[in-house]
């Protein structure tokens, strides 16, 4: 591969549960995508609910940027060569605003078993005054930690799910992501975000890659697409691939899955429509 991970990036993610962060794209590359995403919200308005969620079924951008080498090739060493993509989602924090993300865990609510990793792209610069992710180193190795639902209105996850025990935030790392750079980091981790207090866009796209032989257990079936070798599993459903924005062909499979999706993450909630 042209495009592999370091030793030292390798073992940061095995043993702290993220990497550094590593160019997959050049400024102004995220910028192109940036416009094509902002193009989208001049016609239907801000991307929110099922328009941020799955979306590389919707927008052929993402379509195109889940399946780059420069992105994959790293998956590969980190997941190896047989690779699907489970979801994507778009988290984009306005300018000044109140909206955070309050230290949670993705493996708590997901019910995938198996390898899981997000590769979180920068489409602008993450600093801590725009709201980078902060992760707590290691946590990936520990045991799940108790949640709970507060649905804080200004909370971006879907239950506003926050870890139930403190967190001591002096052992937190700040993760500043680069335009166009990448932190691939591990399913357990624990992670947040504070609001964004700069007077530009935090946009990110965060794509979620899985092994074929992981499984969905909170629902008797899911949906993921084929990136790169095999699947001899069978467990998600393969997903149709756009050729347009909006293809009718992948709308129809997305309104299909997401409601499953939505399943998923409000499970024991009651709740069946978009939060966030």
């Amino acid at each position: 591969m042209s495009n592999s991970l370091s030793h030292d990036a390798i073992q940061q993610f095995r043993n702290y549960g993220f990497t550094p962060p590593i160019s997959v794209m050049t400024p102004k590359e995220a910028g192109e995508y940036r416009i094509q995403m902002q193009a989208i919200e001049a016609v239907i308005g801000t991307l929110k609910g099922g328009y941020r969620l799955k979306c590389h079924m919707l927008y052929k951008w993402v379509s195109e940027l889940i399946h780059s080498p420069m992105i994959v090739d790293r998956v590969e060493d980190l997941l190896g060569p047989n690779i699907l993509c489970w979801g994507t989602d778009l988290w984009i924090k306005e300018p000044n605003s109140k909206q955070f993300v309050s230290w949670h865990q993705d493996n708590r609510y997901w019910g995938v078993e198996g390898k899981l990793l997000t590769a979180w792209i920068a489409l602008s610069t993450a600093t801590v005054e725009s709201g980078c992710m902060r992760m707590l180193p290691g946590s990936h190795l520990k045991a799940g930690m108790e949640h709970q639902d507060t649905f804080h209105e200004d909370n971006m996850l879907t239950r506003g799910q926050t870890i139930s025990d403190q967190i001591d935030e002096s052992q937190s790392v700040n993760i500043e992501v680069g335009t166009g750079e990448a932190v691939f980091f591990d399913y357990g981790i624990a992670h947040a975000s504070h609001p964004n207090r700069s007077n530009d866009r935090r946009i990110g796209l965060a794509i979620r890659y899985i092994v074929p032989s992981a499984r969905q257990v909170k629902s008797d079936w899911d949906s993921a697409t084929l990136i790169r070798g095999d699947d001899k599993f069978g467990n998600f459903i393969h997903e149709p691939k756009p050729t347009i924005d909006f293809d009718p062909v992948t709308v129809k499979f997305h309104k299909k899955t997401n409601k499953n999706y939505l399943k998923i993450l409000y499970s024991g909630t009651g709740m069946t429509e978009h939060r966030t």
